[in-house]
């Protein structure tokens, strides 16, 4: 048993390690924008800020739309894998090559329409600014702001793509080095855009927002080289979108629109809870916002090991092996826990050291509450990461909508009320907010990884019958 736990373990983390690292480096690109425009002073900020969480919004959206590309890349590789070994007996579908150049170019167009709408959307928000109460100050820095980042919204989705194409293919390698690359050259863009250095025009704010823009364009074709140079995914690779399969394209669709409403919908639970905690006041908000702000950070990892378990299960789904998709649950929360657990010390016995770079230490009751919160978070953080992993076995079954319901009755139906009565009727304030998260996600991930036992077990089921 443990041996087989640490080869499961090994396999996961072939893909999940590379995933976390680039899911971090990508907050580190988030992190530059912030600091930079923070230096520009705190309209810039505060504007920039807004933009950058309407941007987030809408591109988490398109990344939840094209995210099943990498379950359905893995799918068709592994009947191709099998099928090639003699084994396409096992097997319902004939596979082939050209299934696998149809998703990525589906995945594309998807991309594609998403991209534009999306920066139609943006456009749309700037010019409806001031009649959503914000500050005349900000409104015209904000609406300058989502113009630059609007044209960026299309190769980044085109980027994740292309992404979720070689993590399916289980080759995300340089998907790390081209992340990490791309933070240094987004903050020598910043720095060269917003002064005006080496004779360029000093844009300010405008400089963030298309360095931010022309980031995304370069990471793409970054990407796109690096897989055209790879004897593996070269063959596999079009570009060609005008030849998408309209049955592949609308396919991904109904797949990802579940899987982009339970993105925003996890973005909404967040957010109504950082309002609430506001009405506490600033000491409160200050410190929920840098007890978020970890969670946040910490929260990739989940990320990285909810990706890589949706794609193994694709995987041994496709090749027939349940019990290795079973087994994928158990060491996927094995993982999670012993990095929890480690997190969760972290918390408990350094708290000031933990929170030093997010919240003014000086700042005693903002941190007396900031650090009664980390010992809530050093549970809910597990729970977090284990709903997040429920999510992704479930799409490895392409079962997305089941997702999208358990976390729309974990989130609002149980953990905002919670949040609420646990806050106001209770008395217990800021820590009520987050006792009512931790309820709202340990309730999400025990449905949702109960909804994947029981659907692999009649997935199972129905699958006897084939192979007696």
């Amino acid at each position: 048993m443990p041996s087989t736990l640490l080869r499961d373990s090994r396999a996961l983390g072939v893909l999940a390690v590379p995933l976390v690292l680039t899911q971090l480096a990508q907050v580190a690109l988030t992190t530059t924008d912030t600091v930079m425009m923070g230096l520009l002073g705190t309209a810039e900020l505060a504007a920039g800020g807004l933009a950058i969480v309407i941007f987030n919004q809408l591109r988490t959206m398109g990344v939840g739309l094209v995210t099943s590309v990498g379950n359905q890349t893995a799918a068709a590789a592994a009947r191709a894998e099998q099928h090639a070994a003699g084994g396409a007996a096992r097997t319902e579908v004939p596979p082939a090559p050209d299934d696998v150049r149809a998703i990525v170019r589906a995945g594309l167009a998807v991309a594609t329409l998403a991209g534009i709408a999306g920066a139609v959307l943006m456009v749309l928000i700037g010019r409806t600014l001031p009649w959503l109460g914000q500050d005349p100050a900000v409104v015209g820095l904000a609406r300058t702001m989502l113009y630059a980042l609007a044209p960026g919204l299309l190769p980044c989705l085109w980027f994740q793509a292309l992404r979720q194409f070689t993590v399916g293919m289980r080759r995300p390698q340089a998907l790390l080095r081209i992340t990490i690359a791309s933070v240094a050259v987004n903050a020598a863009l910043n720095w060269v855009l917003i002064h005006g250095t080496f004779g360029l025009p000093r844009l300010g704010l405008i400089g963030v927002g298309a360095a931010t823009s022309t980031v995304h364009l370069l990471t793409f074709l970054a990407l796109y080289l690096s897989a055209k140079k790879d004897k593996a995914l070269a063959p596999l690779l079009s570009l060609n979108i005008a030849k998408a399969d309209p049955e592949a394209v609308r396919r991904l669709v109904r797949l990802g629109i579940p899987i982009a409403a339970t993105y925003g919908s996890e973005a909404g639970f967040f957010s109504v809870t950082a309002l609430m905690a506001g009405t506490f006041g600033p000491d409160a908000l200050a410190a929920h916002t840098a007890v978020n702000q970890l969670v946040y950070i910490v929260f990739q990892v989940a990320v990285g090991l909810s990706h890589a378990a949706s794609i193994n299960v694709s995987r041994e789904l496709a090749l027939g092996e349940f019990d290795a998709a079973r087994r994928i649950k158990n060491t996927a929360l094995a993982c999670a826990a012993a990095v929890m657990t480690v997190v969760g010390i972290l918390y408990v016995t350094v708290p000031r050291l933990v929170l030093a770079p997010f919240l003014d230490t000086g700042s005693d009751r903002a941190l007396a509450i900031a650090t009664q919160l980390l010992l809530v978070t050093a549970f809910l953080q597990f729970f977090d990461c284990a709903q997040n992993i429920g999510v992704g076995l479930l799409r490895g079954l392409d079962d997305t909508r089941s997702g999208f319901r358990i976390t729309l009755i974990g989130y609002w139906a149980v953990g905002l009320p919670a949040s609420w009565l646990l806050a106001h009727a209770l008395g217990l304030g800021t820590l009520g907010i987050w006792l009512g998260l931790l309820t709202g996600l340990a309730t999400t991930a025990v449905l949702l990884l109960r909804r994947y036992t029981h659907s692999l077990g009649r997935r199972e089921a129905d699958a006897l019958p084939a192979t007696a």
